[in-house]
């Protein structure tokens, strides 16, 4: 059911260059389309999104029914039922208790000669939310929501934009309209994919432009987001998901597989790998695995991930696990050990850590508080989970009185000319009343 590998060895390294490499962004007549239709956006506007919109999600879109409605986000909210609505509400808590924790505020410092500097710390001034329908709106990606929308906010953004793909009849589901308007979503659109992450970077005649661009998406989605970053502010690439376990003679096989398949049937491309200590154990993963991906209605995409990017390897002592897990710097790491918390500082590259047997992956993408919009593809190497700083620019602050300036200038002066920079010199040393050029 899934490959069981002894490490160090050949077949895994092969093994991990094929997880490694498992990068959708690659196939060059895929980032042709999408530049062409980002093209299309920039020059014609909406006339190109409702083109897209009608050709791939609704083909009876009608002309000025972009934006959602406040009346069908009303009616939205009279559908869902209550424990819907209280099972948000819990979550938003949680959401916004973790992330408050990482506002920052402009600070300033002063000298007694007249030095003043600092940073003005500002929210940017309009971010835009990709929200993923689902298997055509009916599997609406309300965490995402909740996770992109709460940082935004707390960060001090005032105008937030969300775009999502619409059924085919050209309504968004109930779910995805009620959550966003309980986290203060401003405007909602229908326009998903590449069209929809270039109308809010460009801007057309109904979708005002946005500074930032935040929300995951299928391969059109990332490959939109790469190609516009620079001309708008983006969170991150997020390749397909992943989830690596560590695991100990404590561990149980049925966790663990229950905690892979929750990965893998994300997607075909899903990475899913439990390293551990224990030759038996990976048996006993591997029975279950077969056992469970029997009942799932996504077995079809489950089981081509486990075949493709799944493994469990078996190393001889932990620190050789913690090693490898750390070269592989997983979206998704679980502790399944008897003491995890000795074993903690061990980690050096994860985009999040899941202690312990009660603690499965689902937990932080729904509930818990952190973040789940998390670094992949090795990213956790240099990258962080998406949080309010994605939301924040920051602005140096500099004033010099005279005593300074005059302290400093010749200093200045080298640094420039030794750059064979004599404009930034000479703006400095007109300053001193040096005519001389020296």
């Amino acid at each position: 059911m899934i490959d069981i590998i002894k490490y160090p060895s050949e077949r895994a390294e092969r093994k991990i260059s094929e997880i490694a490499l498992r990068r959708p962004g690659a196939d060059p007549e895929l980032e042709a389309r999408v530049i062409e239709i980002i093209r299309a956006v920039k020059s014609e506007g909406d006339a190109a999104v409702l083109r897209y919109a009608r050709r791939f999600d609704a083909p009876g879109l009608e002309e000025g029914r972009l934006r959602v409605s406040d009346e069908e986000i009303d009616a939205a909210c009279r559908e869902v039922d209550s424990d819907f609505m209280s099972i948000i509400r819990t979550a938003i808590r949680n959401i916004e208790e973790f992330h408050k924790r990482q506002l920052r505020y402009s600070h300033f410092m002063t000298a007694p000669d007249g030095t003043f500097i600092g940073q003005a710390v500002r929210p940017v001034r309009a971010a835009g939310v990709y929200a993923p329908g689902g298997r055509g709106g009916e599997t609406p990606l309300i965490s995402s929501v909740l996770m992109n929308v709460i940082p935004a906010t707390l960060a001090g953004v005032r105008d937030i934009a969300m775009i999502t793909p619409p059924r085919k009849d050209g309504s968004i589901n109930p779910f995805l309209l009620a959550a966003a308007r309980e986290v203060g979503v401003g405007r909602i659109y229908r326009a998903g994919s590449a069209w929809g992450v270039a109308a809010l970077a460009y801007g057309t005649e109904s979708i005002p432009p946005v500074d930032v661009i935040a929300g995951p998406g299928n391969i059109y989605v990332a490959l939109a987001k790469k190609l516009l970053s620079g001309e708008v502010g983006i969170d991150m690439i997020a390749g397909p998901s992943e989830i690596l376990i560590l695991a100990d003679s404590s561990a149980r096989a049925d966790y663990i597989a229950a905690d892979l398949l929750s990965q893998a049937e994300h997607d075909a491309m899903a990475s899913a790998v439990c390293i551990t200590t224990e030759e038996n154990l990976a048996g006993d993963i591997s029975a279950q695995l077969s056992r469970q991906l029997a009942a799932l209605p996504r077995a079809d995409t489950a089981a081509a991930s486990i075949d493709r990017y799944g493994a469990v390897f078996v190393v001889h002592e932990m620190d050789a696990a913690f090693e490898l897990a750390n070269r592989i710097a997983p979206e998704h790491l679980e502790l399944h050990l008897e003491e995890p918390f000795l074993w903690l500082g061990k980690v050096e590259n994860a985009g999040a850590v899941f202690i312990g047997d009660y603690t499965p992956e689902p937990v932080g993408d729904y509930f818990a508080g952190p973040n789940h919009v998390l670094p992949t593809a090795g990213a956790a190497r240099f990258a962080s989970a998406l949080g309010v700083d994605d939301f924040l620019k920051k602005t140096s602050v500099i004033a010099y009185s005279r005593a300074a300036f005059q302290r400093d200038a010749r200093s200045i002066i080298r640094l420039a000319e030794l750059e064979g920079l004599t404009a930034h010199a000479a703006s400095v040393r007109i300053r001193l009343g040096d005519k001389s050029g020296k």
